[in-house]
C-alpha cells in the first residue's frame, strides 16, 4: 500500500542562531491543476539539463501520467510553509536496476525558489516517502554532471555518490549521470543545518 507524507509533518532544518531559516516544505498528492506547473517548469531554463522543453501534447500525457500514479511511487507538488506556495514538483518511481527494481527520484524547483535549500527539504520528504512505502531498499537520482546544483542537492539530502552513468532522458535523449543512491534501510540521518547554496 502506497503511503504518503503526513499533511500534518513539514521537512526542513533547524538554523542556528543569526542562520536564514531553513524551508519548511509539505508535498501535495499531484494536483488536478498540476498540467499548470509542468508548463512552467517545462522552459528552456528549467530543461537545459533535460533535452530542452516537451512539445504540449507530452506535457498532457505526463499529467495525465502523474495523476494516475498510485504505486509503486507517487508524484508531488512541492508546498512550501507556511505560505502555501506551489514550488515545484518531485517524486519518486520504480526503475530496473543493476540487482532488481529500485526507486528513482526526481524533482524541479521554480527559478523564483531556487538557491533557499527548498530542493534539499523536498528530496529528504520524498526520502520519507519513498522509505514509508517500503517496496525497495534503495532510492537513486541521476542528475546530469554537469548540474552542479542537483548534484549539491543530492549531497546535502544525503545520498552517496556511486559514479558515472548514462541513463535515457528524455526518451531517445542519452544523458550523462552521476548516479546517487540512498540506501532506505539505513536509519534516518540527522538534518544538518541550512547552509548556503543550491535547492
Amino acid at each position: 500500500m502506497t503511503s504518503e507524507p503526513s499533511s500534518g509533518r513539514d521537512h526542513g532544518a533547524t538554523a542556528p542562531t543569526g542562520a536564514p531559516a531553513a524551508p519548511r516544505v509539505r508535498l501535495a498528492p499531484w494536483p488536478a491543476d498540476g498540467a499548470a506547473l509542468l508548463r512552467r517548469l517545462n522552459s528552456p531554463r528549467m530543461t537545459a539539463y533535460l533535452g530542452g522543453p516537451e512539445s504540449a501534447q507530452r506535457l498532457v500525457d505526463r499529467h495525465r501520467r502523474y495523476r494516475d500514479l498510485s504505486g509503486p511511487g507517487r508524484m508531488y507538488a512541492i508546498v512550501l510553509l507556511p505560505t502555501g506556495d506551489v514550488a515545484g514538483s518531485i517524486g519518486f518511481w520504480e526503475q530496473a536496476g543493476q540487482n532488481g527494481p529500485v526507486y528513482e527520484t526526481g524533482w524541479g524547483v521554480l527559478p523564483e525558489f531556487q538557491g533557499r535549500g527548498i530542493a534539499v527539504a523536498a528530496a529528504r520528504a520524498v526520502i520519507d516517502a519513498a522509505r514509508a512505502e517500503g517496496r525497495h531498499r534503495a532510492l537513486h537520482a541521476f542528475p546530469a554532471v554537469c548540474h552542479a546544483a542537483s548534484n549539491a542537492v543530492c549531497r546535502r539530502a544525503g545520498f552517496t555518490l556511486r559514479g558515472e552513468c548514462t541513463v535515457e532522458y528524455p526518451k531517445g535523449h542519452a544523458l550523462r549521470a552521476h548516479d546517487w543512491r540512498f540506501d532506505l534501510g539505513a536509519a534516518p540521518p540527522a538534518l544538518p543545518a541550512r547552509e548556503a547554496g543550491p535547492g
